[in-house]
C-alpha cells in the first residue's frame, strides 16, 4: 500500500461489475491491490456513449480508466440471481419497480436481452415469458450488451482496433461457481474449462 500510495495507481484492468454484494471482482479474479479498477452498478451495465450535461457515472469511470489510466483490459463482469435482470424483466412485463432510478437504468439490457437472444429458428426473439424462467439468458445477454455499448465510446473503439485495448465479458454462476468468458463483442459466453 506504501508503493501505491507514493506512486499512484497503474491497474492493467477495468472492472465493471454488478453491485450484488455476493460478486467481489477482486475476489473472484484473485487481484490485488492497485491491480483492478473497479465500477459497480446495478446489473453491470454500461451505456451507450452519449455525452451530454447529464450525470455519467458509468462514462466517467470508463473514460478515466481507458484515456488516463491506460488500461489494456476492460471486463464487464455479471452473475447469475442479478437482481437488476430480474427487474429489467419484471419492467418489460410491464411491472415496473416503484423506485425513481432502477427501472429506467435496466431498461437498457431489454434491448440487448431482444438482440442477443433470437429463439430456435433466428427470426423471431425469445419470449418475455421463457426470459423469465431462464433468467440466466438475459443476465449473458445484458453482459454482451454492454461490450457492444463499450464500442460506441470513440476512444474505446479506437484503442481496440488498433489492438491496444482488449473487451471481455465474464459471467459468474452464483450456484456453481463457474464462469463463462467471451473475448470478443459479438460471440457467446462459453464456460471455462
Amino acid at each position: 500500500m506504501q508503493r501505491l500510495a507514493e506512486k499512484g495507481q497503474s491497474p492493467a484492468t477495468l472492472m465493471i461489475s454488478c453491485s450484488d454484494s455476493r460478486v467481489d471482482p477482486a475476489i473472484l479474479s484473485g487481484a490485488m491491490p492497485g491491480e483492478l479498477f473497479v465500477v459497480r452498478n446495478v446489473a453491470n451495465l454500461v451505456p451507450a456513449y452519449a455525452p451530454d450535461d447529464g450525470l455519467h457515472g458509468t462514462g466517467s469511470a470508463l473514460e478515466y480508466a481507458v484515456r488516463d489510466l491506460g488500461v489494456d483490459h476492460i471486463v464487464v463482469l455479471g452473475h447469475a440471481h442479478c437482481g437488476g435482470i430480474k427487474a429489467m424483466l419484471a419492467t418489460a412485463g410491464g411491472e415496473r419497480p416503484p423506485r425513481e432510478f432502477v427501472g429506467p437504468w435496466v431498461e437498457m439490457a431489454l434491448a440487448a436481452s431482444r438482440l442477443h437472444l433470437p429463439d430456435g429458428d433466428g427470426d423471431q426473439h425469445m419470449s418475455l415469458e421463457h426470459l423469465k424462467v431462464v433468467p440466466y439468458l438475459a443476465e449473458r445477454a445484458a453482459i454482451l450488451g454492454s461490450l457492444d455499448n463499450l464500442m460506441t465510446y470513440p476512444w474505446v473503439r479506437e484503442r481496440v482496433e488498433a489492438g491496444s485495448l482488449q473487451l471481455h465479458g465474464w459471467w459468474f454462476d452464483l450456484d456453481s461457481g463457474d464462469l463463462w468468458v467471451t473475448d470478443a463483442p459479438g460471440t457467446q459466453l462459453m464456460p471455462v474449462i
